[in-house]
C-alpha cells in the first residue's frame, strides 16, 4: 500500500496533527509509515520537528524497535533537527526497561554528539537504571562523575545513591553514614529514604535496626508506604516475630494503607513457615475479601505450608481455587502435593495426581526433569509396597511411554511385588525391560525371579528356556 492511500493528508499539515495521529495509531508499522508519508505528501511542504520525531522515537521504543528508533537520531541530525535530552532519556529507558543497561549508557554518551549537556537528570536516570539492574560500582562510579562535574548532591541523587549501597551487607553501612550525613550537606531524608534504607535493613537480617528507623520515620511525620510496611513485615517474620507481623498488618490497615498481594503473601509465608497455616488460610479469605488477586506466590506457599502440616485435603482445595481463577499449577505445586501424600503414605492419592497433573499437559522439563523422576519412582514405590500392583504396572507404564527414567530400586520392588503375586509373566517382562535399559540385576532379582518360577513345576521348561534367554541379554548388555 502507498503512503498516499494510507491517509488523506489536508492541505495544511501541522506538527500538532502529525503528533495526535501518530499516538492515536494502535499498529506501530503503520504509525511508522503516517510518519514517512506526512513529508512525502508535498515535497516543500511539512517538515517533522523536535516534537513529532519525539512522539515517533517514543512509539518505537515503546514497542521494543531500538534500531529503528536510534535510526529517526542519525535522520534529526541530518535534517539538522534539534535532538533533546529527553528524546535520549526515553530511549535510555527504554533500554532499561528490558534490562539493557550498558545500550542505556552508550545512548546516555551519545549526548556529546548532540552538543548537549551531561544533567543531573540525565545522569540520575542512568545511574537509576544500574542500580535497578545491580551494576552497583558502574552506578557508584556514574555518581562520582557527575560530582566531579560540579553537580551539587540532592536528596533524589543521595537516595538513588543509599539504593545502589543497600543493596549489598558490605556496602551498607556506607549507606546508612550518608544518611546520617544529609543534613549537613543540605539535603533532609524523606520517606523515600526511610523505606529504601528499612528494606535493605530488612534484606540482609538487620530487622531491629530497620524497626529503629521505621519508629524515627514515624516520629518525623513520614506515612510509611506500602512497600515499607511490607519490607518491616517480611523482616519480622523472617526473624520468627510473627506476633509483630500481625501487628503491623493491622496498623498499617488503621492507617488507611491498603495491604497488597505481596503483602498478604509475605505474612502467609511466615505463618506457614511457623506452622500456621490455617491462619494464612484466613489471611487468604481477608485479601480475596479486599479485591486483592493471590498469585502463584501466594498459593504455593498456602499449598506447601498445609502439605508439610499434613492437610491435605485441604492443600487440594487450594489448587483447586487456583484453577478456577485460571492459573495453571506447575509441576512443583504438584509434586508438593504428591510429596505429601507419600509421606501419608496415601499413593493411591498420589497416583492421581500424577494422572491429573499428565492430563493437564505438564511434562517434564529440563528444569523439572528431575523432580518428575523423583516423584514417579517414590510414587510406583509406594504402589508396590501397598501391594496395589495393578496401579503401580500402569503409572511403570506410562513413565516408559513418556521417557522418564525408571530407578534400579524401582525395577526392583516391581519385579519382587510381581513375583510374590504370582503374576510371573509381567515379572520376567519387566526384567527384560530393565535388562533393556542398561540396569544389571543383583543377585536378589535373579532368586527371586528363579525361586517364583521353579515353584511352579509345570513350567520348569519354560523357566529354563526363558533364563537361558535373559542370561544372554545379561551377558550382551554386559559387553
Amino acid at each position: 500500500m502507498g503512503s498516499r492511500t494510507l491517509f488523506k493528508w489536508p492541505k495544511q499539515i501541522t506538527s500538532s496533527l502529525v503528533e495526535q495521529l501518530i499516538k492515536a495509531e494502535k499498529d506501530i508499522n503503520k504509525a511508522v509509515l503516517m510518519f514517512d508519508s506526512a513529508t512525502a505528501e508535498y515535497s516543500n511542504g511539512f517538515r517533522h520537528d523536535h516534537t513529532t520525531f519525539g512522539v515517533m522515537i517514543s512509539r518505537l521504543v515503546a514497542a521494543n524497535q531500538f534500531r529503528s528508533a536510534e535510526g529517526l537520531l542519525e535522520r534529526m541530525k541530518q535534517e539538522n533537527c534539534v535532538v533533546t535530552e529527553d528524546i535520549l532519556l526515553t530511549i535510555c529507558r527504554g533500554y532499561g526497561r528490558v534490562h539493557r543497561p550498558l545500550d542505556a549508557i552508550r545512548v546516555f554518551h551519545k549526548m556529546e554528539d548532540f552538543q548537549l549537556k551531561f544533567t543531573q537528570k540525565s545522569y540520575l536516570t542512568v545511574i537509576d537504571i544500574l542500580v535497578e539492574e545491580n551494576h552497583v560500582k558502574r552506578a557508584i562510579a556514574f555518581y562520582r562523575e557527575m560530582r566531579k562535574m560540579g553537580i551539587p548532591p540532592s536528596v533524589v541523587s543521595l537516595n538513588i545513591l543509599i539504593k545502589a549501597l543497600c543493596k549489598n551487607k558490605e556496602t551498607i553501612d556506607s549507606a546508612l553514614q550518608i544518611f546520617h550525613e544529609m543534613p549537613n550537606r543540605g539535603c533532609q531524608p524523606d520517606s523515600y529514604t526511610y523505606g529504601t534504607l528499612i528494606n535493605g535493613l530488612c534484606r540482609m537480617g538487620s530487622v531491629s535496626e530497620a524497626k529503629e528507623l521505621f519508629n524515627e520515620m514515624e516520629e518525623k511525620g513520614f506515612s510509611p508506604s506500602v512497600v515499607t510496611y511490607t519490607s518491616l513485615i517480611h523482616g519480622m517474620c523472617q526473624s520468627d516475630n510473627l506476633g509483630e507481623a500481625i501487628r503491623l498488618l493491622e496498623e498499617m490497615k488503621k492507617n488507611g494503607i491498603e495491604p497488597n498481594v505481596f503483602t498478604y503473601s509475605t505474612l502467609m509465608d511466615g505463618l506457614c513457615k511457623g506452622g500456621h497455616s490455617l491462619q494464612a488460610m484466613e489471611l487468604l479469605e481477608m485479601m480475596v475479601t479486599k479485591h486483592n488477586r493471590p498469585n502463584m506466590v501466594t498459593y504455593g506457599t498456602l499449598i506447601n505450608g498445609l502439605c508439610k502440616e499434613g492437610k491435605f485435603s485441604e492443600a487440594v482445595e487450594i489448587l483447586d481455587r487456583m484453577r478456577l481463577q485460571g492459573l495453571k499449577p506447575n509441576a512443583g505445586l504438584y509434586g508438593k502435593i504428591i510429596s505429601g501424600f507419600c509421606a501419608a503414605s496415601s499413593y493411591q492419592d498420589a497416583a492421581n495426581f500424577i494422572d491429573e497433573m499428565v492430563l493437564g499437559g505438564i511434562s517434564p522439563s529440563r528444569a523439572t526433569w528431575s523432580l518428575h523422576v523423583r516423584m514417579h519412582n517414590t510414587v510406583v514405590q509406594g504402589l508396590c509396597s501397598n501391594v496395589d500392583s495393578p496401579r503401580a504396572f500402569q503409572l511403570y507404564l506410562s513413565m516408559r511411554t513418556r521417557g522418564i527414567s525408571i530407578e534400579i530400586d524401582t525395577f526392583d520392588c516391581l519385579i519382587k511385588c510381581f513375583c510374590k503375586r504370582g503374576d510371573l509373566n509381567k515379572a520376567a517382562r519387566i526384567l527384560e525391560e530393565m535388562i533393556s535399559d542398561g540396569c544389571v540385576p543383583d543377585k536378589g532379582i535373579w532368586d527371586v525371579v528363579m525361586g517364583g518360577l521353579w515353584d511352579r513345576k509345570k513350567v520348569r521348561e519354560a523357566t529354563e528356556l526363558l533364563l537361558a534367554e535373559l542370561e544372554k541379554k545379561f551377558v550382551d548388555a554386559e559387553s
